[in-house]
């Protein structure tokens, strides 16, 4: 069986863009099909300046969130980055394989680099070399696939550039993984942006649905998401990406198809109802289940705990091999205590 690896930053509250473009998906379908492995990639949330009480409350609901979802503990493994040590001691290995340029090319890197030296912040570190921890969390758990988003393609394919180039230097080691688009999913855009991918970290609230907002809250957004000049309702994504959006979240929440549903709208406050409604209606069982495993904290505490020791058990005879085949002289075993003592 496959194993698949996927894994959800705590940088910011979870939206309807990771619902719809990739938890539903981990819920209805890879863990079904896939030996799937799930991740709250803390660790990252460091990268960029940061609450530590924030990341804590944000590493936990998104925790509770993905069960609210529909992961099952029994079907997949689901587990927070941090507690289990393989993510780190692999992620320094291969920081010794990968090259400053490699680092310096990725789009994300230039990016958020820029935004932060544009507000007069410092770059940290950590920014440059997380894609070697992603690297890392992939490649640790022999994963054959990673579903992501065409942002996080590059990551992906450094993940196969360093897995190659390990194993032509020192042996083969690790599973060489692919970048998979999910199946069926939907790119979410911001409501107030449309031509902007729905993100978590960003601070446009008005443009983002968040998966814990109220029913009034969502439809109010929704309402007064931007739209396009003209009246009639069309799928177009390039020359109206306003319209776009609804029609495809209106699709994603409905299982219909954009065209036959610009086809049924007469104009844009009626499928800016509908889509309101539909959006309603899709977050309302997960609302739902995030309450009752509030509720009861320990269940998910105990979820953790049993995913991480999952995980590690995965991970270690990995990052174990990879230790050895670089040249680290593996720990001296303790000796055995005396009986007698």
């Amino acid at each position: 069986m496959t194993r698949v690896f996927s894994g959800v930053k705590p940088t910011g509250h979870l939206t309807l863009g990771n619902y719809l473009g990739a938890m539903r998906q981990w819920a209805a379908v890879d863990q079904h099909e896939a030996d799937a492995v799930f991740c709250i990639v803390d660790l990252h949330g460091m990268t960029v300046d940061h609450d530590p009480a924030r990341l804590r409350r944000l590493t936990r609901q998104a925790a509770t969130l993905l069960l609210a979802a529909g992961l099952d503990p029994e079907l997949c493994t689901v587990f927070v980055q941090s507690h289990v040590d393989e993510h780190a001691r692999l992620s320094y290995v291969l920081e010794c394989v990968a090259t400053d340029g490699e680092m310096r090319r990725m789009i994300q890197y230039k990016d958020k680099s820029a935004r932060e030296r544009a507000r007069g912040g410092s770059v940290r570190l950590s920014l440059l070399t997380y894609p070697v921890l992603m690297a890392a969390d992939i490649l640790a758990y022999g994963a054959g696939e990673v579903p992501v988003g065409d942002d996080q393609a590059q990551h992906v394919e450094l993940a196969r550039d360093l897995a190659v180039r390990f194993n032509q230097r020192y042996g083969h080691t690790f599973v060489v993984p692919k970048a998979t688009l999910p199946r069926v999913a939907a790119r979410v855009m911001n409501l107030q942006e449309p031509t902007s991918k729905m993100g978590k970290s960003d601070d446009s609230g008005p443009g983002i649905v968040y998966l814990l907002d109220e029913p009034d809250v969502v439809r109010r957004k929704v309402l007064r998401a931007v739209t396009d000049s003209g009246r009639e309702v069309v799928y177009d994504r390039e020359g109206r990406p306003g319209v776009a959006n609804l029609l495809e979240i209106l699709a994603a929440c409905t299982g219909g198809n954009p065209e036959s549903l610009a086809s049924v709208h007469q104009s844009y406050g009626a499928l800016k109802k509908d889509t309101a409604e539909a959006v309603i209606e899709a977050l309302g069982p997960v609302q739902a289940r995030h309450k009752e495993l509030c509720a009861d904290p320990g269940y998910v505490e105990e979820v953790l705990r049993h995913g991480a020791e999952k995980a590690r058990a995965m991970a270690r005879p990995t990052v174990d091999t990879a230790y050895r085949a670089i040249g680290l002289l593996p720990p001296v075993a303790e000796p055995a205590l005396n009986a007698a003592r």
